[in-house]
């Protein structure tokens, strides 16, 4: 991955509105508050229809409406092999194990202690970053990343002054770590992709499906019953994280990966579940405690630390060019 060439620029001092569509602000935004509520989209999918089988349901419904997307739009959908080969990979990281790993943890970890470790994202992203592609780590994302997943573990201080690695916590622990390091090594394997032109509409419209069928397949091989539950809270929550949840916010986060750079962008893991917090408060009546207030200060603080503008530097981490045709299909 090292020598791919790429036409990158310095997009921090670029103005958004010379980009067109949303502005980096705004694809965060959008990315941080769709799957900070996904978390409660994700409590009405558990019970009659297995996990595996959820998420086979999700992606196979999203990869379905961006392949419709393309066929509508007119967007070429031909991929060589060794494309479709990243393609399966992309699909395998991002959209399939990881998500696996993460319904694996939560049978024996709190949601909230999986969300600590997937903050770990902010870390992970900055260091595959560095080992794959040579980009210098910046002190000021480094120092970004410590302040807010300090935040997050005040925010779910709870739940992690609870958790012990004896039994079952060191199981759920290790589903969660594997979850999140794959879920990175995604992140870097969607990098490449696009800094190989890949459109990021057609690319996840594949990656969507294949993801679909291997996990479709991984559940039949444990065993696992392919249902459908047609009850009201179990297809609309389908349907948000299937075209908001899945459609929408990894378009939007991997077009932000082109704009800031995947180290950056990895913060998102650390806002998302703030969001989730908050949603939380509003429709299930989570009380504050003094330690979640202090975290979420923490948080907007590294967040701020991420987002504000900075001068380019020469021979440090660029974003993909604007002129990746594809980044603005969604706009």
């Amino acid at each position: 991955m090292r020598n791919l060439q790429i036409d990158a620029q310095p997009t921090d001092s670029e103005s958004d509105a010379a980009r067109g569509g949303l502005s980096t602000l705004g694809l965060y935004a959008v990315t941080v508050l769709i799957w900070g509520s996904t978390w409660l989209a994700i409590t009405y999918q558990l019970g009659v229809v297995p996990p595996a089988v959820s998420i086979a349901w999700r992606f196979g419904i999203a990869g379905a409406v961006l392949l419709s997307y393309a066929l509508w739009k007119g967007l070429p959908l031909r991929f060589g092999w060794r494309d479709h080969a990243w393609l399966l990979l992309e699909a395998l990281t991002m959209f399939g194990v990881n998500y696996i790993f993460v319904y694996a943890a939560e049978q024996y970890l709190t949601s909230g202690l999986v969300a600590v470790t997937f903050s770990l994202m902010a870390f992970l992203n900055l260091a595959f970053m560095r080992l794959f592609y040579g980009t210098r780590i910046r002190l000021r994302d480094a120092a970004a990343a410590i302040i807010g997943i300090t935040g997050i573990v005040l925010v779910f201080s709870p739940e992690v002054s609870r958790f012990s690695l004896a039994g079952s916590g060191s199981i759920g622990m290790l589903y969660a770590l594997a979850a999140v390091s794959v879920a990175s090594v995604g992140n870097i394997v969607s990098v490449r992709n696009q800094r190989a032109r890949m459109p990021i509409v057609q690319v996840h419209a594949w990656a969507m499906l294949y993801a679909a069928v291997g996990v479709a397949l991984y559940a039949l091989i444990i065993g696992e019953r392919f249902v459908f539950d047609w009850s009201y809270p179990y297809v609309v929550s389908l349907l948000y994280l299937a075209l908001l949840g899945s459609a929408v916010a990894f378009g939007t986060y991997v077009t932000l990966m082109g704009r800031i750079g995947a180290g950056r962008a990895g913060y998102v893991s650390v806002a998302v579940p703030v969001v989730a917090v908050l949603v939380s408060t509003v429709f299930e009546g989570l009380q504050w405690q003094f330690a979640m207030v202090i975290g979420v200060a923490l948080c907007a603080t590294g967040n701020w630390l991420v987002l504000s503008p900075r001068r380019p530097q020469n021979g440090t981490e660029h974003a993909v060019s604007a002129r990746v045709k594809s980044a603005d299909a969604f706009e």
